[in-house]
């Protein structure tokens, strides 16, 4: 179809990152000059946004202004998980009619990408002309189509990092560590921890992600191993671990109520039991079979830390804004809808590329770690996914290491 000329509308959806601010500046940088473009709005809170008319001109702020938010963490559109309804998709074509919005990019995952694909349906059916666009965005990387989304390069660099500060921390005194990583059905997230490992005896030891069945029985035997070996033992856990019948290990485990996200899912770590529960499990098991008098472990639960650290990956942040601009070329060059994807050319040396691909390939779905990034016991990554993922995060900072060999001579 032709070019059309109109206002633009730029939003963010559902969780925030490190980097969603690049996606929607990336947009906007792309739109900036297009003479198509009569004006760029930022909706605030998302969908809730357009809906109650909350536009901030975009066009009106300074380079500078753009650029400093654009490394800013979480999202300074705010946003929502508020999914469209029949009514809520009426009242937004009358409103894109009456501001003349003819361009809509939405940043978000899997919620957001199945909100655009309605929206987009309901402008179809009314035969009003638009060109919209999911720019992909998610910590967990479980969008379909894409190689990794904006967004999970920084948690895992968060990730990655924090693993290797806390396994220094285990080594001074010995016992367990156990942390709960974000993913309710995809374990990116959590395979991340091992991408800061230093040496063959480095933490974590032990990771379990959502994609492979969890027997609480032989996780605390596989503990049990790793601790008579080491003397310690650092675990990294994935909040969305099932058994083999796919029921969440928070809900065997659990002695009460559990409490519901918005969506009704199960509400996996943002209370700590989780991490809680498994602790309780490998105490119960180390002090009752005798391998410990009195263990000394602690689970934490990383929660929204992941997600928005302020300390992006370099290499996340320019290919996020490179997405962006890539969003406003596809919508400039006529192409109808979409979503703008990162799919890897290679990986020595690491290449990637941007490719727009049909919405409703994206739209509701989700991807899993792959099975060749888990070991065949099901409680460790691969070489290949350290491969895949170290060109992701970064250059980490190197820590030191005392040469202890250098005693001093006793008197």
């Amino acid at each position: 179809m032709s070019i059309i000329t109109g206002n633009a509308v730029v939003f963010t959806q559902g969780g925030p990152t490190a980097v969603i601010n690049a996606s929607w500046v990336g947009v906007v940088e792309g739109l900036m000059n297009a003479k198509e473009i009569t004006g760029i709005y930022g909706s605030m809170h998302g969908i809730d946004g357009i809906l109650n008319e909350d536009f901030v001109d975009l066009r009106a702020q300074s380079v500078a202004t753009l650029q400093a938010v654009s490394r800013t963490p979480a999202t300074a559109l705010l946003s929502t998980r508020h999914k469209p309804n029949a009514d809520d998709n009426k009242k937004m074509l009358e409103i894109f009619k009456k501001y003349n919005i003819r361009y809509v990019f939405g940043a978000g995952g899997n919620d957001t990408s199945e909100s655009l694909d309605i929206i987009n349906d309901a402008a179809k059916s009314i035969e009003y002309e638009l060109r919209l666009f999911h720019v992909a965005k998610t910590v967990d990387n479980d969008l379909m189509e894409n190689d990794h989304t904006p967004g999970y390069a920084s948690a895992a660099r968060y990730v990655a990092n924090a693993f290797r500060g806390v396994d220094l921390d285990n080594q001074c005194f010995g016992g367990v560590y156990l942390g709960v990583c974000m993913g309710r059905h995809a374990g990116f997230l959590t395979a991340a921890s091992a991408l800061g490992r230093t040496a063959p005896d480095s933490g974590p030891h032990l990771v379990y992600v959502p994609e492979m069945a969890f027997d609480v029985a032989q996780f605390v035997k596989d503990v049990e191993a790793v601790y008579k070996k080491y003397g310690r033992c650092v675990i990294a856990v994935s909040e969305g671990i099932e058994d083999k019948n796919h029921t969440p290990i928070l809900q065997l485990l659990s002695t009460g109520n559990l409490e519901a996200d918005s969506h009704g899912n199960v509400q996996l770590s943002g209370t700590g039991a989780l991490a809680d529960a498994l602790i309780g499990k490998i105490k119960e098991h180390l002090e009752g079979n005798g391998t410990v008098k009195k263990l000394r472990a602690r689970g934490d639960t990383f929660g929204y830390l992941q997600r928005s650290f302020p300390d992006q990956s370099p290499v996340d942040y320019a290919e996020t804004i490179g997405l962006g601009k890539f969003a406003a070329q596809m919508a400039l060059s006529g192409n109808i809808d979409g979503s703008v994807a990162m799919q890897r050319v290679s990986n020595a040396p690491y290449k990637m590329e941007y490719k727009l691909v049909k919405l409703k390939s994206v739209a509701g779905k989700t991807r899993h770690l792959p099975r060749e990034h888990v070991n065949a016991a099901g409680n460790n990554v691969t070489d290949a996914f350290i491969k895949w993922g170290k060109p992701l995060i970064g250059e980490l900072y190197q820590f030191g290491v005392l040469d202890t060999s250098k005693k001093v001579a006793k008197k």
